[in-house]
């Protein structure tokens, strides 16, 4: 029955029930007002309890393996009683915590209602979320109240109960969730994030790390379900993807389908790593790729471009054992200081407290598909901080990160930098592995020659190079007919009276010398050297240079006949280190190379006591400049125990020596390394002596 109305008195209102039309009582003016809304009781009174098992929970712990140490965790941090317990769930994108999350609440569906899983990742995701679960706990009010009013509902209802759990997945920013869990006081709410800091006083962190090589393993196995899988190269891919969820994932479900074979798969990775990390399977998640995740994270960095460039650049190096310091002059402190931080921040890197980064090698993949221009970058980061190396561990670091960029680089994309590092890093490997340095050197030399042409001044630096390491490799001629060819382009390049004319001929002339052609040697190398003084003076360092490759050679004689030649090398190698140390000074490279000499030319010469102190001395000036666990200290601390026991023939005091440069190189790289081994071989007979021998019996005394 319609209820009816009429307006009386001046200007007043008669309503109809629907109130979809007001009329004023002269009917001179018409208004229309909104229909009224009759609300239901379950409006004005707030449930006690959820319906019975209210969950809503995602199906991503089908595929869940291992994590058996991050599960027990999670239980016993929820099992703190009083007020509302937060863990927050961290680590890089892919590496798993909505599955994580998902495996542990679907555990809890009987301790806890109700269990509500939330997609947080922005705030609107999470009102979103919240006016959800109101709808969920009091249904007929889902079509009734606004969606930011059921919004508020549900947090009112959550901040005045206990007993349920909130999954608040792939939260961007802890600040976004701070809010809700402000008002919380009782429940628990697990949280997912790739954020790895800013839960101080929101929630407790659990960092993430990736899976056991046996348990990717297992994963690739569910998802590819092939019998008679080739297991070994199921591990080589797992290892190749660095045991990383969402990656083991996506090759699994990409070999199913495209019935290919784990190693087909590492084939293809290593030949188009974007577009491999790029593809998702028919069925999947378009979106849930390795490519396309890690975009989302660099598309949050994008106001920091520091961090996205870092990122490019320590893609082309070792995953692991990356010093900060590596990264000087990318920007002031402050900028590197807050790249990096912004970078920890989304777990992209890994910061250790020895100063080291760590990265996934995924994301470095993904980043080094930006393109060879980045290696560019990074080569010269890599040059600079070779030259600031202090120590033989860091040294050995540095080798590292230079073999993966040579790896990742191939030759015919070799540019200048590359070239230059590449032969620097064959310099270093002369005295560690000769084999690794030929191979290293050939490589480039090969590569400056195409690209920067025969007579190019860092093609005559790389030729000098390899020139020398096939010397010290002991093939002789090789070493000539290269440091010939150099002269000769030094000669038409710069012209015979210019510095590095000089220096180039008298690196043919060691080489001679250590081919054991010491008359041509010497000849050669005096002939040089009184020119070089003639034209640049007397106290010019390369003329000072070249006359040291002169008494080289003298000690060399001096040691075939010493008669003929001892004294005559001792007295111009004492005569030339006066001059040198006055021009140099008495530690530079110059002068330290003439102690040496001095010190077998004093002990050919019958001075043995002389020869010894000359030999400290030499070291003694390496640890001055570089310390004692620099790597030439390290090779000349060997060359002093080599020089007690083979040419003053004084076991004891090389044992004295050699004892404490072998724990020194044990704390470096271990006891297994080859390093310690090769020491421990050359030094065989001084360190467990023949009963009876010489040096046994010195020994004892």
């Amino acid at each position: 029955m319609s209820a009816s109305a009429e307006a009386s008195g001046d200007r007043s209102i008669a309503a109809g029930q629907s109130i979809q039309q007001a009329v004023s009582g002269d009917a001179s003016v018409a208004m229309y007002t909104e229909k009224s809304l009759a609300l239901p009781a379950e409006a004005f009174v707030m449930p006690e309890c959820a319906p019975e098992a209210l969950v809503n929970l995602p199906d991503k712990a089908a595929l869940f393996v291992g994590r058996d140490r991050e599960l027990e965790l999670l239980d016993a941090a929820f099992r703190a009683t009083g007020g509302v317990v937060v863990q927050a769930v961290h680590g890089l994108g892919g590496i798993g915590k909505s599955t994580l999350a998902a495996r542990w609440a679907a555990g809890r569906t009987g301790s806890y209602n109700p269990v509500w899983w939330i997609t947080a990742e922005t705030p609107a995701d999470l009102d979103a979320g919240l006016a959800d679960l109101a709808a969920a706990l009091q249904p007929p009010l889902r079509d009734v109240l606004s969606r930011e009013a059921l919004r508020e509902r549900a947090v009112q209802w959550l901040s005045a109960r206990d007993g349920w759990l909130l999954v608040l997945d792939n939260v961007s920013d802890p600040a976004d969730v701070k809010p809700l869990l402000g008002r919380a006081s009782g429940g628990r709410v697990l949280i997912t994030s790739r954020r790895a800091t800013g839960w101080q006083g929101v929630a407790e962190p659990v960092p993430l790390d990736v899976l056991e090589l046996p348990e990717a393993v297992e994963l690739f196995g569910r998802i590819r379900r092939e019998q008679g899988e080739d297991t070994e190269g199921v591990a080589e891919l797992c290892r190749e993807l660095g045991c990383l969820p969402l990656a083991v994932e996506q090759a699994a479900a990409y070999c199913a389908e495209a019935r290919i074979s784990a190693g087909r798969y590492r084939e293809l990775l290593a030949a188009y790593p974007a577009e491999v990390f790029a593809q998702a399977a028919e069925g999947t998640d378009a979106g849930r790729t390795v490519a396309r995740v890690w975009r989302v994270t660099l598309d949050r960095l994008a106001d920091t471009p520091l961090a996205v460039e870092i990122l490019r650049l320590i893609g082309w190096w070792a995953p692991d054992g990356i010093p900060r310091a590596y990264l000087k002059g990318l920007g002031s402190p402050v900028e590197v200081t807050d790249a990096v931080r912004r970078l920890v921040a989304y777990s992209m890197i890994t910061l250790h407290e020895d100063e080291t980064i760590s990265v996934h090698r995924l994301v470095q993949a993904v980043a080094r598909g930006e393109g060879v221009d980045a290696a560019h970058r990074s080569a010269r980061l890599l040059i600079n901080a070779g030259d600031e190396l202090r120590d033989a561990a860091a040294e050995l670091g540095w080798l590292t990160h230079l073999e993966s960029l040579a790896s990742y680089v191939v030759p015919e994309a070799d540019g200048e930098d590359e070239i230059w590092l590449i032969n620097l890093g064959g310099v270093r490997y002369v005295h560690l592995d000769i084999t690794r340095a030929l191979q290293l050197h050939e490589r480039v030399l090969a590569s400056a020659e195409r690209a920067l042409g025969p007579r190019h001044e860092v093609t005559l630096t790389v030729r000098g190079s390899v020139a020398r390491s096939y010397g010290y490799a002991g093939e002789h001629e090789r070493a000539i007919g290269l440091f010939e060819r150099n002269l000769a382009d030094h000669v038409r390049r710069y012209g015979r009276r210019h510095p590095q004319t000089f220096a180039a001929r008298a690196g043919l002339a060691d080489a001679m010398r250590l081919a054991g052609r010491l008359q041509d040697a010497l000849r050669l190398a005096n002939k040089n050297a009184k020119k070089a003084e003639r034209v640049l003076g007397s106290d010019d360092v390369t003329a000072l240079q070249a006359w040291s490759r002169w008494v080289h050679v003298l000690g060399d004689l001096a040691e075939e006949d010493a008669g003929r030649y001892a004294t005559q090398a001792r007295d111009a190698t004492e005569k030339l280190l006066t001059r040198a140390t006055a021009v140099t000074g008495r530690d530079s490279n110059l002068s330290r190379g003439l102690r040496q000499s001095l010190a077998f030319a004093r002990r050919r010469a019958g001075d043995g006591v002389g020869a010894a102190a000359m030999y400290g001395e030499y070291v003694e000036s390496h640890i001055r400049v570089s310390g004692a666990m620099d790597r030439y200290t390290l090779r000349a601390r060997e060359g002093l125990a080599h020089f007690h026991w083979k040419t003053a023939h004084n076991p004891t005091r090389a044992r004295e020596v050699l004892l404490p440069l072998l724990a020194d190189w044990e704390s470096l790289v271990g006891p297994d390394a080859p390093q310690v081994q090769k020491l421990r071989q050359d030094f065989a007979d001084l360190l467990n002596p023949p009963p009876g021998s010489q040096s046994n019996s010195v020994l004892e005394t």
